[in-house]
């Protein structure tokens, strides 16, 4: 980034925070203020060093913002870029959300807030950096989340070229790597990699007799760990992406019919088999 810009992070979570104290220990804001609920949690992350100030006010949080960071959960996001786009005008808009094509196909369609302003989609491009965790708040931030890890930026056929590659630098000057993709493959590869998972986690999790939870070890603990995220940021998420998630789901139902049928006729080599492509499919994403 050129010059140092302002910048304003709505929802200054694991995310958010981890954002904010990222620009601000490496140098790349003239001042970065977070916009939230509730001014506890905010001054939370002003002492822990995440941002400069903070407001519950959005109007005044964004009115002088280059950038607007939207942390948030995913069925706030269009409501939000909408109420930025009339409020900071020259800002660029990106969020942090995991699902995309609802989000980008309805921010798309959003009218300009006065005659002769571009409509928000035009300040808009999506983005969900791949860090984080099941742990919330801004004491869980750390500057460094993104460091070598993967941001999808999203941008759609008209997605003005420049916007696609100030977002790139943004991400990458807080030590990320870029992959573009369009909002609909993002949330196909997405429901394979990142919801299902977390599906079946849950699944898991509530499968387990509760009388055996103290036998539990470190693969059932390794396993469900992603079930312990927010119940209600997760409902969202699958709800946003039902019908990637359901594809993947079905992908997932016919592996373990494979399983069940090998187990069931007792037959060791397909059992073997099916065991061999697990491990080969893990073994190529290394540690």
């Amino acid at each position: 980034m050129p010059d140092p810009p302002r910048v304003a992070i709505i929802g200054v979570g694991l995310i958010g925070g981890s954002i904010g104290l990222a620009l601000r220990q490496r140098g790349l804001a003239q001042e970065v203020v977070g916009v939230g609920r509730r001014m506890a949690s905010l001054e939370k992350a002003r002492e822990l060093g995440a941002i400069d100030r903070g407001t519950t006010n959005l109007v005044e949080g964004v009115a002088d913002a280059d950038w607007v960071i939207i942390a948030t959960p995913v069925d706030s996001i269009v409501d939000t870029v909408t109420a930025v786009a009339a409020a900071a005008p020259r800002a660029t808009i990106t969020d942090a959300g995991s699902t995309k094509a609802q989000i980008c196909r309805e921010i798309s369609k959003l009218p300009p807030s006065e005659p002769g302003r571009p409509a928000p989609g035009a300040h808009f491009i999506g983005s969900h950096p791949l860090a984080g965790g099941h742990r919330t708040g801004p004491e869980h931030a750390r500057a460094d989340l993104l460091v070598d890890r993967l941001v999808l930026v999203t941008p759609e056929d008209n997605t003005p070229p420049g916007l696609v590659e100030r977002t790139k630098e943004f991400w990458e000057a807080l030590g990320a790597e870029v992959v573009l993709l369009s909002p609909e493959e993002h949330d196909r590869a997405l429901a394979a990699t990142s919801h299902l998972p977390h599906l079946i986690a849950s699944a898991l999790a509530s499968a387990t007799p509760e009388e055996w939870l103290q036998l539990t070890g470190a693969g059932w603990g390794d396993t469900t760990r992603i079930a312990a995220g927010s119940p209600q940021l997760w409902t969202q998420i699958f709800t946003q992406n039902r019908a990637a998630v359901l594809d993947a789901l079905r992908r997932f139902e016919h592996r373990l019919a494979q399983f069940d049928a090998a187990l069931s006729g007792g037959d060791v080599p397909a059992l073997t088999l099916e065991l061999q492509e697990a491990k080969r499919i893990r073994d190529a994403v290394g540690d």
